[in-house]
């Protein structure tokens, strides 16, 4: 973990409200998927805490690492101020902070599920993912309210994975949500594994459907954080087995097994 002042690469627009930004670094070489950076805007007090981004996918140039991305979607100030940064201007980074998702070479079927932005730190799991291999019996389930909220469907096919849609309204894939295709998809091909991000509802969902089929199942958690380090304990989600009975999900998580994690009142 460091704190560094880094410029602004790039900042598109990928669809309505969201977008993709890229920072120069080089310092995050050893960032594993599932990780995440604390962000504020370099010597500006608003706003006043900083915000947690997955890392989205890193930048490599000439087999080098020189920064990495966050994808996000703009749904209050300190994403709608994220939107108009431009080339050149300066943030204050804290990262990478948290676990990683935890990966095996024997895994010859895998299962990436992703509900709308939660797709960000998917994407640099399925990177790590091909390197060392065979991706082509793969399969990524994405789900958004619309058309207008999938996300990376393109990046994934780039990387040899097949990609199957869900949609709330039916506008493309299949109408419903992305746990629907995603069951009828483990009864043709039983997973060895599940990996997941997305809203609460989905990985409530998630966590049921693995037991239900003894699938094992790694989930990273969207939710507040207001320090990212352990020391405001406001990311607390109540654990099955821990004697403490809460885990941070900035220190313990943000990807955890669902077998560790009550749904049930989940926030």
């Amino acid at each position: 973990m460091r704190q560094e002042k880094i410029k602004v690469l790039w900042n598109k627009k990928l669809a309505p409200f969201y977008y993709r930004i890229g920072f120069k670094s080089n310092k995050y070489s050893s960032a594993k998927p599932g990780q995440f950076i604390m962000l504020r805007f370099a010597d500006q007090i608003n706003p006043l805490l900083r915000r947690p981004f997955s890392i989205h996918r890193l930048i490599s140039r000439d087999g080098n690492i020189v920064g990495l991305e966050a994808l996000y979607k703009v749904v209050g100030k300190c994403t709608k101020k994220l939107s108009m940064c431009v080339e050149g201007d300066i943030i204050d980074i804290i990262g990478p902070l948290g676990n990683s998702f935890t990966t095996s070479d024997n895994y010859n079927n895998v299962f990436i599920v992703a509900g709308g932005v939660g797709v960000a730190p998917m994407l640099f799991l399925a990177s790590c993912l091909q390197q060392n291999t065979d991706v082509s019996k793969f399969s990524v389930f994405l789900g958004s309210r619309s058309k207008h909220d999938l996300l990376c469907k393109d990046d994934f096919s780039r990387l040899g994975i097949k990609v199957l849609i869900a949609t709330e309204d039916g506008s493309t894939g299949k109408k419903g949500f992305v746990t629907d295709i995603l069951e009828t998809s483990i009864k043709e091909n039983h997973p060895d594994i599940i990996y997941g991000c997305g809203p609460t509802a989905m990985l409530k969902a998630l966590a049921l459907i693995s037991e239900m089929h003894s699938i094992p199942c790694r989930v990273s958690i969207e939710t507040i954080m207001a320090c990212g380090i352990g020391a405001c304990l406001g990311c607390a989600v109540e654990s099955k087995k821990t004697p403490e009975k809460y885990l941070h999900t900035c220190l313990n998580g943000p990807v955890f097994d669902t077998k560790e994690i009550k749904f049930v009142n989940f926030l």
